[in-house]
């Protein structure tokens, strides 16, 4: 008599638990990661982005604006705890994830998917632009942080060199797309937007965001690089310093 052949339990392979909400420190550590891409990591974007749009009055205003954020108290002790350590930890702990994770855009080739995949090519690029942006204006070249008034000159021969203009640019798109997304996901992921339809539509404020974003950059960088102000010199006269100037020496021909 045959007897009806018992399917084989399906097993699970060793590797990662399932992340459940409140269990374990890798749900923390991936809250903090989602909480430093907003505060203050995109705060310091939108920051960023604002002070450079400064470069569109001049090297003079762009100078004022260098300036003013070295002049700050604890500048460097806020630069370092806002700025570069949450950078780091928020693009280390990206990669990391990205290493842990599969994408499956071949198989089931959903927007989602897609986003997902966009969201950490963007997350590399931006955190390699980033290194290297610090590095060579932060801390190479003239010191900005002594030398304000030279911070227009520099980035302008940066840009000069056609390469370094198309990493720009690049980064400057894939950064704005990726804090875009980034803002809907916090949000789904930390229960502002419940629900498809206030996703759907938080979506589309997300993507305003992005584009809104993305052209207050690549604006910025056509003041670099446009004929306005070509060839600036490192040595960029204050507007006050140069209003002075002239009313002294027009009182002494006077």
């Amino acid at each position: 008599m045959a007897t009806a052949q018992q399917p084989a339990a399906h097993t699970l392979s060793r590797g990662v638990q399932p992340l459940r909400a409140g269990q374990g420190s890798t749900f923390l550590w991936h809250k903090l990661h989602s909480l430093l891409g907003i505060v203050p990591i995109g705060a310091f974007l939108l920051e960023h982005l604002l002070s450079n749009f400064e470069a569109l009055h001049g090297p003079a205003a762009y100078g004022a604006q260098v300036k003013f954020l070295n002049s700050l108290p604890l500048v460097r002790v806020l630069e370092w705890v806002f700025i570069f350590l949450p950078i780091l930890y928020h693009g280390l702990y990206g990669v990391w994830i990205w290493l842990r994770s599969k994408s499956n855009i071949v198989y089931y080739p959903w927007a989602g998917n897609w986003m997902y995949t966009a969201q950490r090519y963007t997350g590399l690029i931006a955190f390699l632009y980033i290194g290297q942006h610090v590095i060579r204006q932060r801390f190479m070249g003239v010191q900005l942080p002594e030398h304000p008034y030279a911070a227009f000159a520099k980035v302008q021969q940066e840009l000069a060199n056609p390469w370094m203009l198309a990493v720009y640019i690049i980064a400057m798109i894939a950064i704005c797309w990726h804090f875009a997304y980034g803002v809907w996901l916090f949000a789904a992921k930390w229960g502002i937007t419940p629900g498809k339809t206030a996703r759907k539509r938080f979506g589309y404020v997300c993507a305003a965001l992005g584009v809104g974003l993305a052209i207050m950059g690549l604006w910025s960088i056509w003041a670099f690089v446009g004929p306005k102000y070509k060839n600036t010199p490192e040595n960029v006269v204050p507007a006050h310093s140069a209003f002075i100037s002239s009313f002294t020496r027009s009182g002494t021909e006077g």
